[in-house]
């Protein structure tokens, strides 16, 4: 023992432990994720797989083109619904502002192809732009405001076709009409216009300033304001371009049936709901992408041709089968974002 040493110097030297580093994630965590990505793409692949050895007719070409047109119209409403969700938003109006554009467009296609689409981009963006303004600025719930939007946006479009008596019609020979019935490279000329909007709308969510803040914005809003987000045009923004891409559709519809029908458009704000959820974007924001929603209506659009093509069903078991997978998936996306975060 050495003279003068106390008894703390005595004691073994504590071993000095390094900082814990952050663990990378684990087989389950990535599952979960993939899960959440791309669980809809694979039952979209599964579904397609069963029902083209079920049914002869499935994957022909004119069964093929039909689902992808029928789709295409949907598909460019969700694109706007999904920019919303990824808010923490929802839009209730964009079935009506569907029609509207329709009716819009169908009216405007007298005066040129070009006024057959500004005036109901110009009409439905408009309301759009009101809905964000009053969601932002006055703070209302998303979802009072854009059904008073619903409501008004059907009652201009009773008021300009009398109460729905009268329908405009598309001059068939007109440019206007080709942007609905023409093809390019045996391909639905719509179908482009759709995924042309689709990449954009992933290029603007995923690399843009613009698409940080949505996330921002959907994940945590104070938080998106203490980092100088700007909250409330981010959410003017996304209600604006909810309802420039109902107008859009609708007015696309139009030009392929040659006409504003006033009784379309009932019930598609679920179905754009429906299939963003599906598409794996969370209802609580902050999470999402387009192409999601891109496979959650052609999904959607699948089960409503498996049950046609089944033909001794009724139609009305494609809304049950639709909201229970609704159902399902949801459930599944709790399941897998408690999973997440316990992991």
């Amino acid at each position: 023992m050495t003279i003068g040493t106390t008894e703390a110097e005595r004691r073994p030297a504590p071993v000095r432990q390094e900082p814990e580093k952050a663990d990378a994630p684990t087989r389950a965590e990535r599952f979960s994720a993939l899960a959440q990505q791309h669980g809809a793409l694979v039952t979209l692949v599964v579904a397609m797989v069963a029902a083209s050895l079920s049914f002869d007719t499935f994957l022909t070409g004119d069964n093929l083109e039909n689902m992808a047109l029928s789709s295409a119209f949907l598909a460019v409403v969700a694109l706007g619904m999904t920019f919303v969700i990824v808010t923490g938003g929802i839009d209730l109006s964009v079935g009506s502002l569907f029609a509207l554009g329709g009716v819009l467009a169908a009216w405007g296609s007298q005066y040129g192809t070009a006024v057959a689409l500004l005036l109901p981009l110009a009409v439905c963006g408009l309301i759009g732009v009101v809905n964000g303004l009053l969601i932002a600025r006055s703070g209302l719930a998303p979802f009072i405001v854009t059904l008073a939007a619903m409501l008004g946006a059907r009652g201009i479009l009773l008021a300009i076709t009398d109460e729905g008596s009268k329908t405009y019609l598309v001059d068939k020979d007109s440019f206007f009409a080709t942007l609905g019935q023409g093809s390019l490279l045996g391909i639905g000329v719509p179908i482009w216009i759709t995924v042309a909007l689709f990449v954009l709308g992933a290029v603007v969510l995923r690399l843009t300033r613009f698409g940080q803040y949505v996330y921002a914005v959907g994940g945590n809003e104070d938080a998106a304001a203490l980092m100088g987000a700007p909250v409330a045009r981010t959410k003017i923004t996304v209600y604006a371009l909810s309802g420039l891409c109902a107008g859009l559709a609708g007015a696309l519809n139009a030009a392929w049936l040659v006409s504003g029908v006033t009784i379309l458009g009932s019930g598609m704000e679920l179905e754009a709901i429906s299939a963003v959820v599906i598409g794996g974007t969370l209802l609580s924001g902050g999470f999402g992408f387009v192409s999601g929603s891109l496979v959650g209506v052609l999904l959607l659009k699948v089960i409503q041709n498996v049950i046609n093509q089944i033909g001794s069903l009724d139609s009305a078991y494609q809304q049950v089968v639709s909201g229970a997978f609704l159902a399902v998936v949801v459930v599944a996306q709790t399941w897998l974002g408690r999973r997440r975060r316990v992991l």
